[in-house]
């Protein structure tokens, strides 16, 4: 048994198709194949259930994939604690983040933590709350950027900031003018533009109005926070926003920005794989987000 061949399982059963695993391994899929019916062989089980359509894990087979996930960490993390060692403040660092967290907490945290570690290299991963979380639990990022509540279980986070969660409605809009704080309740009727589902903040607004007593009526969907704040403005409906995403008054496509009864709240968060090693620069990378944004708190 190879590390290699770990690797090719675990990918396998990602992708559940073997044209698109060996892709990924950037190996040809007849050499996969063969790799995967010599490793069955030596183990004296079968790892996967084919089919014309899927390929799906069987029980030796998830028990594995976990083993192996585990085994593959573990060297993973034991490289990196040498590469400490070794080299101090050097290193790779790949940062998950929302679209809509990453647009305005990296720009403040990046340039502070590259001018005190210019010789840690960053990559970026931007994808919706489902993925990352996936992609955090497997170790595909060293840190993602999301908001509470987590699925995954296997993943553990500490705090990074609450941020209110305000209303933004057309300068048409009937409340507009409202100097008080608008109830949810009383938007029951409203349309409203969303993210697209598998975002965080898209939950967010479905939570919000279903602990009113409703679901809200979504007549459109972006994958771009800023997309929608300009229809909102356009008159195409109302949504809920972070309070740092609220755009400065009197620019072109601007929304009125209302406060809500009992000031609603996301909790953005840092998180990583329970019991993962987490490198110097991942402890270095915290520590600048907690005080970088420290005057927004």
């Amino acid at each position: 048994m190879e590390l290699r061949q770990l690797q090719y399982v675990i990918q396998i059963a990602i992708e559940k198709n073997f044209s698109r695993a060996a892709e990924k391994l950037h190996i040809a899929q007849p050499s996969l194949s063969q790799q995967l019916s010599k490793l069955e062989q030596e183990l004296g089980v079968l790892l996967f259930r084919r089919t014309t359509n899927s390929v799906e894990l069987t029980q030796a087979g998830q028990v594995f994939v976990d083993k192996s996930q585990s085994i593959l960490d573990a060297i993973e993390q034991l490289k990196q604690e040498m590469d400490d060692m070794a080299q101090m403040k050097r290193g790779r660092l790949v940062v998950g983040t929302l679209p809509i967290t990453g647009s305005h907490i990296l720009p403040l945290v990046l340039p502070v933590f590259g001018e005190l570690y210019p010789q840690i290299e960053v990559i970026l991963v931007e994808d919706t709350t489902v993925k990352l979380e996936q992609l955090t639990a497997n170790g595909g990022t060293d840190l993602s950027l999301l908001t509470l509540p987590l699925v995954d279980q296997t993943l553990e986070w500490e705090p990074l900031m609450e941020e209110e969660i305000c209303l933004a409605v057309p300068p048409s809009h009937r409340l507009a003018g409202r100097t008080d704080e608008i109830s949810i309740e009383e938007l029951r009727d409203e349309h409203f533009i969303g993210l697209k589902k598998g975002q965080g903040f898209r939950q967010i607004l479905v939570h919000l109005c279903q602990q009113a007593g409703f679901t809200p009526n979504i007549v459109f969907e972006s994958s771009n926070i800023e997309t929608v704040q300009s229809l909102i403005a356009g008159g195409m409906g109302i949504t809920f926003v972070p309070k740092m995403l609220t755009r400065a008054a009197g620019g072109d496509f601007v929304p009125v920005y209302l406060s809500l009864k009992d000031r609603p709240s996301r909790t953005l968060i840092i998180a990583s794989r329970k019991g993962r090693y987490l490198s110097k620069a991942a402890v270095a990378f915290i520590e600048t987000m907690n005080k970088t944004i420290s005057p927004y708190k």
